[in-house]
């Protein structure tokens, strides 16, 4: 007896997609099917390429249907399409880009910039379209860590191209002034130069435009909030008291301006010795994840301290890339599988309240 087409729905009923706990037949990810005699195929279209189940959702559904009377074999193929949560009756000077997330930190030197740019290389390795808008004025280190010396070339038309590297395009204003020179700029210099790379910029079609702001709650922040439909914020700290003090007041400042917190990644988390294996956690530990608790939002990890990261910083080479099979590069993997996550969950939430209202 041949299978059909509902028979293979009502089975797949049974696999849940694990952060928007529905089934992947409810939440439209099924798509294709193909069945020819005994052979099934079909694709699974999940709302990001760095879902981190994916290849248990695939094993899952091909014993599932492999099951039905009449079934022989079962081709599954994943695949992805990027969601997007953004309204489009606002203003946008970015409608190609589906999401743009700000990194942000309440105080300078917990590591944001470093989180930015492996961020962006994690998910540009999982093959999304990515961004990285260095955002942070003052302090332009986007360029040097992803190994960019020279400034993107002229364009034909009237946007400036981005630089790339990595898989990902990039715009700096180091690009710009020479390291040397000092950025003296007031706040309406700050918001021109920022409404500047976001309209001026071709960006074209990306999944996600990753935001490395500058520390604190001042006029970078108030800019992208106003000048683009932002998806979330994700929050970079340190386990120390001080640090996490100053990410409270970060997370209030985005609530003010309607920016939803994906989540905070707690940096420099601990330090383990190569040499012995022991754990040292320098600046105490587990405060990021308290603070996360306390506050409502996502705990999305935790990074160690590791020589190999400053390391990659400094010549160009994000760690993903200058070692793509270390522990480190594992946690760089599994926190943007967790950004991603976050993300589809506030698309989701975004949609559903679209169509209530």
């Amino acid at each position: 007896m041949a299978v059909n087409e509902e028979q293979v729905l009502k089975a797949l009923r049974a696999i849940q997609d694990p952060d928007l706990h529905k089934d992947i037949v409810t939440l439209g990810f099924v798509k294709n099917i193909i069945i020819q005699d005994s052979h099934v195929s079909f694709d699974i279209v999940l709302t990001t390429p760095a879902c981190p189940v994916r290849d248990q959702m695939r094993e899952e559904a091909r014993q599932i249907v492999g099951t039905l009377p009449g079934v022989s074999t079962v081709d599954v193929n994943m695949t992805s399409s990027v969601t997007s949560g953004k309204s489009n009756v606002r203003e946008n000077y970015i409608p190609e880009v589906k999401n743009t997330i700000a990194v942000s930190s309440g105080k300078g030197g917990v590591g944001k910039t470093t989180v930015s740019v492996n961020l962006a290389v994690a998910l540009a390795e999982t093959g999304a379209k990515v961004g990285l808008l260095d955002a942070d004025i003052y302090g332009p280190n986007v360029p040097l860590m992803m190994g960019v010396k020279q400034p993107p070339a002229s364009g034909q038309g009237e946007k400036i191209p981005p630089a790339q590297n990595y898989g990902v395009k990039i715009m700096s204003i180091g690009f710009f002034v020479p390291e040397e020179t000092p950025i003296v700029w007031r706040g309406p210099m700050i918001h021109g130069a920022i409404q500047q790379f976001l309209r001026d910029v071709e960006w074209g079609a990306l999944d996600y435009l990753i935001v490395d702001l500058p520390p604190g709650t001042g006029d970078a922040q108030l800019s992208i909030a106003q000048l683009v439909p932002m998806t979330g914020a994700i929050i970079v700290t340190t386990p120390q008291d001080v640090a996490l003090l100053d990410s409270r007041r970060g997370l209030a400042m985005f609530q003010k301006v309607h920016v939803p917190v994906l989540g905070i990644i707690e940096n420099m988390s601990y330090f383990m010795c190569p040499h012995c294996n022991e754990r040292t956690d320098i600046f105490s530990h587990g405060g990021g994840k308290k603070a996360a608790e306390k506050l409502g939002v996502p705990f999305l990890g935790e990074i160690p301290i590791e020589t190999s990261i400053r390391e990659g910083g400094d010549e160009g080479r994000p760690i993903l890339i200058a070692n793509p099979k270390s522990m480190i590069t594992d946690i760089y993997r599994k926190l943007a599988g967790a950004v991603a996550a976050q993300i589809s969950i506030q698309n989701a939430q975004a949609t559903t309240l679209r169509i209530i209202q």
